[in-house]
């Protein structure tokens, strides 16, 4: 390994943190829907470590191919821009109608108590939200007391396919480009490093954030988990598409 390459491996473990922490959509979008859809911290570390590998290989794949075919970093740059904003309106209008949904079934699920009588004459009261029909608890499952499997089930690959098209803005022009000058090795490790990087950041925060978040109770917010969490990745999406 030349020094070039070994300057350059070093400034893509440090870009791919850099990038990762200052840039809240890489992490926030997994915290909130972690929170909100009761996510196991496993599962939460499997879909966000598959949204990162998603996230960066669109970049690497792309600089690969435009360094083997000489096109110019110019307009690599363009294409990631576009992709850039793709992502943002992706996350936008995912953002926006997971918090209208959300914030239906907050409505939905104010609870409240009324009295039941049973056939054989006994009574009791229970609580009751509208989102579960009347259906009493004792006929339901603790997962589906908001309704919200189906949506929770999609809601992974719905992140994926946003960050399959987020690009990651530095790794073609100030890292790949440079390594291509020396050799193809180098762009590759290059590559790695800065892949590496980016997702164990991703992961660690992730991890982090849902860990304290888990130590914390909310129990008032509860019902508005949902629309919080479409809220902050709409945030996120409005964040995209200021440039911030």
């Amino acid at each position: 390994m030349d020094q070039n390459t070994a300057v350059l491996c070093g400034t893509a473990a440090m870009v791919g943190l850099v990038h990762t922490v200052l840039g809240p959509d890489h992490y926030l979008p997994f915290v909130a829907m972690s929170r909100a859809g009761k996510w196991s911290l496993k599962k939460t570390t499997l879909i966000t470590i598959l949204c990162g590998v998603g996230h960066v290989l669109g970049s690497v794949v792309l600089g690969l191919i435009g360094i083997a075919f000489g096109v110019a970093v110019l307009k690599l740059e363009n294409i990631e821009s576009v992709r850039g904003d793709i992502a943002g309106w992706l996350l936008l209008a995912f953002g926006l109608a997971y918090f209208v949904w959300g914030v239906r079934r907050a409505i939905l699920n104010r609870p409240h108590r009324h009295v039941h009588v049973h056939a054989d004459g006994t009574e009791h009261s229970h609580g009751h939200t509208h989102a579960n029909e009347h259906v009493h608890p004792h006929e339901i499952g603790a997962d589906d007391t908001d309704g919200s499997a189906k949506a929770d089930s999609m809601t992974p690959w719905i992140l994926f396919t946003i960050f399959v098209f987020g690009p990651c803005e530095p790794l073609i022009p100030i890292l790949m480009y440079p390594a291509a000058k020396g050799s193809v090795l180098g762009v590759i490790l290059v590559a790695l490093i800065f892949s590496v990087a980016t997702i164990t950041t991703m992961t660690t925060i992730v991890v982090l954030a849902c860990v304290g978040i888990e130590s914390t109770a909310f129990t008032r917010l509860r019902r508005y988990s949902h629309a919080l969490a479409g809220f902050t990745i709409l945030a996120c999406g409005a964040a995209i598409m200021a440039g911030l």
